[in-house]
């Protein structure tokens, strides 16, 4: 039905439709479903990133011990002082942060795209929930809203961080987030396509360099970093601010850097923050090897 922005955003203006709808009709016809059984397929998801957020508030910790406990450190500061990025934005940052420990900690998440950047669509999920107060069927529209955009980077460059670094990974999951805010907060169809533009030309470049090699630092803070720039690009496009780059050549910037990166920059954990000494380090400490 669609392969790029352009045409998703084309069909749902022509057709006066939702982006979550045009979704969602194609799952109905590429899986040969019912709405009520695609709807059902989306909704075990949803499930799946309530309760990984929940078990990430109540405390988790990696087998590691490089990650765990930090949704909790900032839920309590939330509480206790007054955050200076704000309620909504440091509630998205410690859901999304919980969603990763989660995922480090060998508990069930589900990949938005990936495991590496889990956190993004249900952290800003679960935080604006609070404030935009949508029904069940909206909180699923929102994941479908993100599936959308996601499935036209992953046909048109790529989602994981060993192919394209982690832009691919947190960078496309954090635009997804930002489209889908846009969607629930009552935006237009081309708003959402902006605010997807403006959240991944501001990742375009970040590298995928796991410490030991382990999708935990510095990964699961970048799902806040991810989860915060998609709050403040969903904003942007609300207010009218435009990409003056259109989203599908943003798209395709994003493939093209990372295909110009080198390898030690994908997912090898052999470069960047994994080649400093504390990471060299903590690879020996953790797996008791030479490096």
């Amino acid at each position: 039905m669609f392969r790029t922005v352009a045409e998703l955003v084309e069909i749902a203006e022509r057709e006066n439709l939702l982006i979550s709808e045009i979704m969602i009709r194609q799952e109905m016809d590429v899986k040969n479903k019912t709405r009520e059984e695609v709807f059902a397929e989306m909704e075990k998801n949803l499930q799946v990133m309530e309760k990984a957020i929940e078990d990430s508030l109540k405390g988790v910790q990696s087998v590691t011990g490089l990650t765990g406990g930090d949704a909790v450190k900032i839920q309590t500061y939330m509480r206790e002082k007054k955050p200076l990025s704000g309620h909504l934005m440091l509630d998205a940052v410690s859901k999304a942060m919980g969603t990763n420990e989660v995922n480090a900690a060998m508990g069930v998440i589900c990949a938005t795209p990936t495991a590496g950047s889990a956190g993004c669509v249900p952290g800003t999920l679960f935080a604006v929930k609070e404030q935009l107060n949508p029904t069940r069927e909206q909180m699923i529209r929102y994941l479908f809203t993100a599936g959308a955009f996601g499935l036209v980077v992953a046909n048109n460059a790529f989602i994981s961080g060993a192919a394209g670094g982690c832009q691919a990974e947190v960078g496309s999951a954090g635009a997804m987030a930002a489209a889908a805010i846009v969607e629930m907060a009552g935006g237009t169809p081309q708003q959402s396509a902006e605010a997807f533009a403006i959240t991944l030309k501001n990742m375009l470049g970040l590298v995928c360099d796991p410490v030991a090699g382990l999708v935990e630092v510095p990964c699961v803070k970048r799902n806040a970093a991810g989860s915060s720039l998609a709050i403040v690009s969903a904003d942007l496009a609300l207010a009218g601010v435009t990409s003056r780059i259109p989203c599908d050549e943003v798209i395709g910037a994003m493939y093209r850097i990372g295909k110009q990166m080198p390898s030690s920059l994908r997912e090898t954990g052999e470069g960047g923050l994994a080649d400093t000494p504390t990471g060299r380090f903590l690879k020996e400490k953790i797996f008791g090897m030479s490096v």
